[in-house]
C-alpha cells in the first residue's frame, strides 16, 4: 500500500495494515566527491567497489510528507573515505615546515667581528694604549721640530737645549734645498779601515765609497728610502758644519757629530763584511770629495770646478763598535 491509500484507509476509519520493516534510519546526505580524487572508472571488477547499502523504505508519513531518501552513488559514498585519507596523508612540499614553529622567518645571522673589534678586551685596552703612545709622541715630534725651525722665542730660549737634544742628529732641518742658497755639489763619501786578522796581524781595507752606493740603491727606485737618499749626506753635513777645516770642533755638537758619523761607517763596513770572517774592525778613516754643479749655460755664475778632498784622521773604534754593535 502506498502511502495515499494508507491516507484513504485513515480517513474512511480502517485500520493501517502492520510495517514489515522496522523504521529505517535516514541516509546521510550525499557528499560530493573531491575533485582531486579520481573517480572510479567502470573497467574496474565489481568486488574492488562497496556495493550501495539498499535503501530501507520509510514508514508512513500521516501529514504525507514522507518520502524515500534516494540511494546514494557507489562512487560517491566512496570519495568521502578516499578524500580524508588523501587529506591525513603527510604533504611533501620542501618548503612546507612540519612543524608550525618552523613557520616563522629565522633570525638574521650576525656578522663576525673583525678588527681591533674581534680582540679580546683586554688586547683591546692594549691596542688603545699603543694608538694614544704613538699619538703623543707624534704630537711631541711635531711640536719640536716646529720649535727649532720657528724665530727665536721665549720657548726656544727657555727649552732650547732640550729641543736641541730631541732634533739632533736625526731630524736636523735646513734649507739647503730652497732659496736662498740650494746644494749645489755632489758630495762623495768614502771610509777605510785598519783590520786585525784573527792570527794578530793587521792590514789596511781599500777605499769604500759608500756615496755611490747609496746612489745606486736609489737609482730606477721609485719609492728610495730616507736612509740611502739622506742619512749618509746628512751625517757628514753635520761633522763639516761643527768642525774647521783642521777638524776642531767649532760647535758644542762637535762630539756628537763625530760619533754620529763614526757610527754610520762602521755599520756600513760591518754590512759589507769588510773585516772577513775572524777580522775586528779596529779604527776607520772617513775622507769627502766635494765636486761643484756647473751651473747652466745661460747662467752668469762664474766657480771653480776643481774638486776639493778632505781627510779626516784616524778614528779608534769602541770594542762594542768593532764587532758590530751600535756603540
Amino acid at each position: 500500500m502506498d502511502a495515499h491509500g494508507a491516507r484513504d484507509a485513515y480517513e474512511t476509519g480502517a485500520a493501517a495494515p502492520t510495517p514489515a520493516a522496522p523504521p529505517a534510519v535516514p541516509a546521510p546526505p550525499a557528499v560530493p566527491a573531491d575533485p582531486v580524487t579520481p573517480t572510479v572508472p567502470a573497467a574496474f571488477p565489481a568486488d574492488s567497489v562497496t556495493p550501495a547499502t539498499p535503501a530501507i523504505p520509510a514508514p508512513a508519513d500521516p501529514a504525507g510528507s514522507a518520502q524515500a531518501a534516494p540511494a546514494p552513488d557507489a562512487a560517491s559514498a566512496r570519495a568521502p573515505a578516499v578524500g580524508q585519507a588523501r587529506a591525513e596523508e603527510p604533504s611533501t612540499d620542501p618548503t612546507s615546515p612540519a612543524n608550525p614553529a618552523e613557520a616563522a622567518d629565522p633570525a638574521e645571522p650576525v656578522a663576525p667581528r673583525t678588527g681591533v673589534a674581534a680582540l679580546s678586551p683586554r688586547y683591546q685596552i692594549g691596542v688603545a694604549l699603543a694608538l694614544a703612545v704613538v699619538a703623543v709622541a707624534v704630537c711631541v715630534h711635531i711640536g719640536m721640530v716646529f720649535l727649532h725651525v720657528a724665530p727665536s722665542n721665549t720657548l726656544t730660549k727657555t727649552h732650547g737645549k732640550a729641543i736641541d737634544e730631541w732634533i739632533y742628529p736625526e731630524f736636523e732641518q735646513n734649507w739647503k734645498l730652497f732659496a736662498p742658497n740650494p746644494l749645489q755639489q755632489n758630495v762623495a763619501v768614502q771610509v777605510r779601515a785598519r783590520i786585525r786578522t784573527a792570527d794578530g796581524d793587521f792590514r789596511t781595507t781599500g777605499w769604500f765609497d759608500l756615496s755611490a752606493e747609496d746612489g745606486r740603491a736609489i737609482d730606477g727606485n721609485l719609492l728610495p728610502s730616507h736612509t740611502q737618499q739622506n742619512e749618509l749626506r746628512r751625517a757628514w753635513d753635520f761633522y763639516s758644519t761643527t768642525h774647521s777645516g783642521e777638524n776642531r770642533t767649532a760647535a758644542s755638537r762637535g762630539l756628537l757629530a763625530e760619533t754620529y758619523l763614526r757610527r754610520i761607517v762602521v755599520l756600513r763596513l760591518h754590512r759589507a763584511e769588510a773585516a772577513g770572517p775572524d777580522g775586528v774592525l779596529e779604527r776607520v778613516q772617513v775622507r769627502c770629495r766635494t765636486t761643484p754643479v756647473r751651473p747652466p749655460e745661460w747662467s752668469e755664475e762664474r766657480i771653480s770646478l776643481k774638486p776639493v778632498d778632505r781627510v779626516l784622521p784616524w778614528w779608534t773604534v769602541p770594542a762594542d763598535e768593532s764587532r758590530g754593535g751600535a756603540g
